[in-house]
């Protein structure tokens, strides 16, 4: 295993240690991830287990509903306004982390791009990855 994965919001007071790999990468261009990032898409970096995160601090939590009906919560710091992770009620093992919290964010390598239907011209993404209309199957 590599080392693990460390971050945080931009203030400090969260902090995650994750000492799992990541079962992948992505960009998404949905419009919520458009919202949260404040640009043309979100950076994602997902692991298989809850189990392997250590969290500190203490997030504020929103829930928003995707184009698929599942209902996903998005994480931030209520001081500094920081993403942090998101969950997701359907899937409810998985942690996902914005790529950007990261301590290190040259550790995130995309793989693909999902929603590439909500996506904008300006939002130049690598033209070498998978693209997906929507969530790929």
């Amino acid at each position: 295993m590599s080392d693990p994965y460390s971050g945080g919001c931009a203030c400090g007071a969260i902090r995650y240690n994750i000492s799992d790999e990541p079962i992948f990468m992505n960009d998404c261009q949905c419009r919520d991830c458009q919202r949260m990032s404040g640009t043309g898409h979100g950076s994602y970096i997902t692991f298989p287990s809850r189990a392997t995160v250590r969290l500190n601090g203490e997030a504020s939590h929103f829930d928003m509903v995707g184009d698929s009906g599942n209902v996903k919560t998005g994480s931030f710091c209520a001081k500094c306004g920081s993403p942090v992770y998101m969950t997701f009620a359907a899937m409810p093992e998985l942690f996902t982390i914005h790529a950007t919290s990261l301590d290190d964010p040259t550790r995130y390598k995309p793989q693909a791009v999902h929603y590439v239907m909500r996506g904008y011209i300006w939002d130049h993404l690598d033209p070498s990855l998978p693209k997906f209309e929507k969530m790929p199957p």
